[in-house]
């Protein structure tokens, strides 16, 4: 390959990761000035404007946290029975879920999912310890990616409980639980199960 051809490739490259840069989540939010409040969290949560990676990091052991927040959501709101592998219906459901969240805060709903997940996420666990065959709860500290993981998955449960054989929307309780999350509303499932979850972990200490 010669020297231009070279950096022909260099050039393409460089556009490309500008215009990856510019590129606006569902062509609408952009993902470029998101703020991070918990610097435990910060390295766990990656946001892009991608949110369908077609499973690039599947046989990367140990990456997820490279995928975009986002798209970790979408992965988790699929985790029921019924809703396995319908990846773009719950895309649709991610992106009613963020207008809706946009009409009522004004916010990016990029930064409120990140300041739920943020929120939602618990700090202490409990364990159980056993000694002579007898069981012992015991306190731990949570790891910073186990906590990411357990946000998500408060709020995907959260969408489930206020949704399922109700009349309100799939998109209408996921917008709910990011916006009650990121103003730390402890009427919001995520909130309560984390406080709950914490609670526990003090008691066993």
């Amino acid at each position: 390959m010669s020297d231009a051809d070279q950096d022909a490739d260099v050039d393409e490259a460089t556009e490309a990761e500008a215009d990856a840069e510019d590129a606006l989540l569902f062509g609408r939010w952009d993902v470029s000035e998101i703020e991070y409040s918990d610097p435990s969290t910060r390295r766990y949560m990656t946001v892009t404007p991608i949110a369908h990676t077609m499973g690039r990091h599947a046989s990367k052991q140990f990456q997820k946290s490279e995928i975009s927040l986002v798209e970790r959501l979408i992965n988790r709101l699929m985790q029921t029975d019924e809703n396995t592998g319908k990846k773009q219906q719950a895309q649709r459901l991610v992106r009613d879920a963020f207008d809706i969240a946009h009409s009522r805060t004004d916010d990016n709903p990029v930064q409120t999912l990140v300041e739920a997940v943020e929120n939602a996420a618990p700090r202490e666990e409990t364990v159980r310890l056993k000694y002579g065959g007898i069981s012992v709860p015991k306190a731990v500290d949570v790891a910073p990616q186990r906590r990411v993981d357990q946000a998500l998955k408060l709020i995907a449960e959260g969408v489930r409980g206020s949704s399922y054989k109700t009349t309100t929307s799939a998109a209408e309780a996921l917008a709910d639980q990011l916006v009650g999350a990121a103003r730390y509303d402890v009427q919001t499932y995520s909130i309560s199960q984390k406080e709950e979850t914490e609670r526990v972990a003090a008691a066993a200490r």
